[in-house]
């Protein structure tokens, strides 16, 4: 329990950084809260449609040796974006930039929040 509470709390601090540094990522309102609603999106997006997504791309995903996950990243980043009307993306690049920045952020954070799960 406390093990997914941190890693939603370090997903939420990911969000809002990235958000302060990305241009093309705009977080509007009370920030903690539409970063908190963005995670929960994003759960919700990477549960429910990111399966469905690699099920159905799966012959270019192998030809582009898993590369094209970060397309479908990027996709869900967007699909983000269209379901919160506080959290905006300029583009599909910029959406590609944060799903990337947001893996490395996050991973960064659990590795000192979580050390044991690491070695």
């Amino acid at each position: 329990m406390m093990y997914s509470i941190l890693k939603f709390l370090s997903t939420i601090i990911s969000i809002l950084i990235i958000g302060a540094l990305l241009p093309g990522i705009r977080i509007k309102g009370s920030t903690f809260w539409t970063a908190s609603l963005v995670a929960i999106v994003l759960a919700l997006l990477n549960f429910l449609v990111y399966p469905f997504m690699v099920i159905l791309t799966l012959p270019v995903t192998v030809l582009t040796f898993g590369l094209f996950l970060l397309v479908i990243n990027a996709f869900i980043i967007m699909m983000a974006s269209w379901i919160i009307p506080k959290f905006e993306v300029d583009n599909f690049w910029w959406a590609l930039f944060f799903s990337i920045l947001l893996s490395a952020v996050t991973l960064f954070f659990e590795m000192f929040l979580f050390p044991i799960n690491f070695v």
